[in-house]
């Protein structure tokens, strides 16, 4: 898993799990398929659906990496291979009490696939045929660029896989776009 002398994330994920405040996961389940449900009806299009997710995702991650920061005592990762390690097994669990496992690695250790043998935001949801293009859980992608993007990551996460779609487990593409320099993100920016 890491070199000779790196920090037991599994055991640091379950340290912070254990003292994070938790929330009923089937109403947690039930609200996010509520929310994916109006987009739906918002928006018709399941590409747009998929923006939108995306967009909220990295709103979400832009806050979260704050209380995570705080929360998990993780210094700064050495390199792009220590960051899959923390988001796998500290940020996912958490956040959502899972961990996720990072496989497939590129040659120039610039891409990877986080892939998640659970999903609690895809617990009792079925989705018919017709929406074989809608990537319900596609806010994570968002989390995990928002977040990534405020350690100064410009990252590109991609569903590849999902169970819903008949998977036997969902995988997020995560792909090391440049490292930035510390500045404002434009998101941030006043315009």
């Amino acid at each position: 898993m890491a070199q000779k002398g790196a920090r037991p994330y599994d055991r640091i994920g379950e340290q912070v799990f254990a003292k994070v405040d938790k929330i009923n996961a089937e109403l947690f389940t039930l609200t996010y398929g509520s929310i994916v449900t109006q987009l739906v009806k918002d928006y018709e299009d399941l590409g747009e659906v998929n923006t939108q997710l995306e967009k909220m995702g990295y709103n979400i991650g832009v806050r979260l990496i704050e209380e995570f920061l705080a929360r998990s005592n993780v210094g700064r990762c050495a390199d792009f291979t220590e960051t899959a390690e923390v988001v796998a097994k500290v940020g996912f669990k958490m956040f959502l009490g899972i961990t996720a496992n990072v496989t497939d690695w590129d040659a120039e250790k610039k891409e990877f696939s986080l892939v998640l043998d659970d999903n609690p935001l895809t617990e009792f949801v079925e989705l018919p045929e017709s929406y074989n293009k809608l990537w319900y859980a596609n806010i994570l992608c968002g989390v995990i660029r928002g977040a990534l993007e405020m350690v100064q990551m410009k990252v590109e996460a991609t569903y590849v896989k999902c169970v819903l779609h008949g998977h036997d487990v969902s995988e997020i593409r995560v792909l090391l776009k440049e490292i930035l320099t510390d500045e404002i993100p434009a998101s941030m920016r006043d315009e």
